[in-house]
């Protein structure tokens, strides 16, 4: 699954990027209890590389900041290039050099793209770096953070906004595995098969990418966890001349910003988590978290559609959902005609695009158009639900491919030693249809997305302890489907005793900051900004 870009709208760009950090996260659910047939491994975490072990060459560094090209076909190519800032104030763009492993960190290195915009305020104000990451793992950061400018540009005034491809992502060696055709193919396929033969597809078409994957960056692959980013962060950092890491992290970046809190705590500054990942799950809880938070979600997208006239769908919420399953049902037998004649909307492509529209308000007015367009008796047409779905698979209108979903699995598959069979995904399926009749059986079978990695992964979930670290602000949504609200407060519980400090956000959609709700953006300024940490327990909405 991945994030959506509906029609053209005054909020597209916005919704690309936040589609794409959601995507990732929901793409990113797998699981499993069998190692599985790996060769290499990227190990047990290690802990903290101090600047001070590294070489000269990477710490002395200074990185060429210059003016930033329009994206490419890796980070996402429908984006232009990065416009200045409202109050004129110029992106930079520049590459880090990082070990690509840092038990070797005088061997092979990685070339990490970064972009900023320098404090608008006075000098004698600014802060430092404030730097994001919005997820996935797998999303661009240097596409994202131009397009969310708007957005965090009441931070600016004291910090230099600053954000990075993670090793593995969009222009810092993103993995490629497949050519556009093939992934045309690959996100096409069926993802929920019915039958025994079904599911052999599946496994070897994922043994098949895994095996692309490995021809294409096999010996990057064992180095991408997200433990080996966090260190990555600790060395910008330090180039960007900051004693502390000043940190905003959304979704994934919440558990990247963790891992980071739990190697680094003496270096943590002012850090803020908005729609926070649960790190205490493993892959298979974390899957079926997402099933029922999508559920929730759809359940309260159901519930305004059918409060409108021009609703599509008809009846009580529980009919209107059996008549999306019964749409889906429909796909898997016949796909349905699209504008592109040679891309009709298969099932795995609506249950994707269904997904994408659920990860903000803005865009159930564009899931509302493609089912009123699907479920047309006289000219059904699928092209609103295939242009979400390839939003949230990283394909660009041209028909390239960001290696959004090809990162995300390459760095969730080095984080988590989980690997499922079928069996493992059949005996499940019950409890995950039980969750979400719509997305379950999806979500239950995308637990095969590391059986034949050819890395075996470091652990079941990160460990985020992080004793002796600041305060970290938390902020979870009550009606999030990415990333449930219940991982709030474990996030709080597993960084440890007085570390973090939690917001509620009572509203819908994934992350809170760019809602629109004046409580929230409040309480993050007057921390960002002033130091000033909200109560915990501060509820918003």
């Amino acid at each position: 699954m991945s994030p959506v870009e509906p029609g053209a709208p005054p909020t597209r760009r916005r919704g690309a990027v936040a589609l794409t950090a959601a995507v990732v996260l929901l793409a990113g659910c797998s699981g499993g209890t069998e190692p599985g047939g790996a060769v290499t491994g990227a190990g047990p975490a290690r802990g903290p590389v101090d600047t001070a072990e590294l070489p000269s060459d990477l710490t002395d560094q200074e990185p060429d900041w210059s003016g930033c090209p329009r994206p490419d076909a890796r980070q996402g190519d429908d984006q232009p290039a990065p416009e200045n800032l409202r109050d004129g104030t110029e992106w930079e763009c520049a590459t880090l050099t990082v070990p690509q492993d840092y038990d070797d960190p005088e061997g092979d290195t990685l070339s990490v793209a970064m972009i900023r915009a320098r404090a608008g305020g006075d000098e004698s104000d600014r802060i430092g770096s404030l730097l994001f990451n919005f997820g996935g793992p797998g999303g661009s950061g240097v596409v994202t953070l131009p397009a969310f400018s708007d957005d965090y540009a009441s931070l600016h005034k004291r910090y230099d906004l600053v954000s990075f491809d993670p090793r593995g992502v969009g222009d810092s060696e993103g993995v490629v595995c497949l050519d556009d055709q093939e992934l045309d193919a690959y996100f096409a396929a069926d993802t929920a098969p019915d039958t025994a033969a079904g599911a052999e597809e599946l496994l070897t078409r994922q043994a098949d990418f895994a095996a692309a994957c490995e021809d294409g960056a096999g010996d990057l692959l064992p180095h991408l966890t997200t433990a080996d980013t966090a260190r990555d962060m600790d060395l910008m950092r330090h180039v960007l001349g900051d004693s502390r890491l000043h940190y905003f992290g959304v979704s994934y970046g919440t558990q990247l910003g963790g891992v980071y809190a739990h190697l680094f705590p003496e270096r943590v500054g002012r850090a803020v988590f908005d729609a926070v990942v649960d790190p205490t799950q493993d892959d298979e809880q974390s899957a079926l978290g997402q099933a029922r938070g999508f559920q929730l979600a759809l359940r309260a997208y159901v519930e305004d559609c059918l409060s409108e006239d021009d609703c599509p769908l008809t009846g009580s919420p529980e009919e209107a959902e059996q008549q999306l399953a019964d749409l889906l049902d429909g796909l898997a037998e016949e796909p349905m005609p699209t504008r592109d004649p040679e891309r009709p909307l298969t099932r795995s492509l609506a249950w994707s695009g269904m997904a994408q529209a659920l990860y903000s308000q803005d865009f159930w007015p564009y899931l509302s158009q493609g089912l009123a367009d699907a479920t047309d008796e006289t000219d059904p047409d699928g092209s609103v639900l295939l242009f979400l779905g390839d939003a949230m698979n990283g394909r660009s209108s041209g028909g390239t491919y960001s290696t959004l979903q090809s990162s995300l699995t390459a760095i969730r598959c080095a984080d988590s030693d989980s690997r499922y069979t079928a069996d493992d995904v059949r005996d499940r399926l019950d409890t995950f249809e039980e969750a979400s009749p719509v997305f379950g059986s999806g979500m239950a079978w995308a637990l095969l997305g590391c059986t034949d990695w050819p890395v075996t992964g470091s652990e079941p979930h990160p460990d985020v302890s992080a004793e002796g670290s600041a305060e970290i602000l938390l902020v979870g949504t009550t009606g999030d489907p990415a990333t449930p609200y219940e991982g709030t407060a474990r996030m709080r519980e597993a960084l440890g005793e007085g570390v973090a400090v939690e917001v509620t956000y009572e509203g819908e959609g994934h992350g809170a900051y760019t809602s629109g709700d004046r409580c929230v953006k409040r309480a993050v300024d007057e921390y960002l900004l002033d130091g000033m940490v909200p109560e915990s327990g501060l509820t918003c909405g």
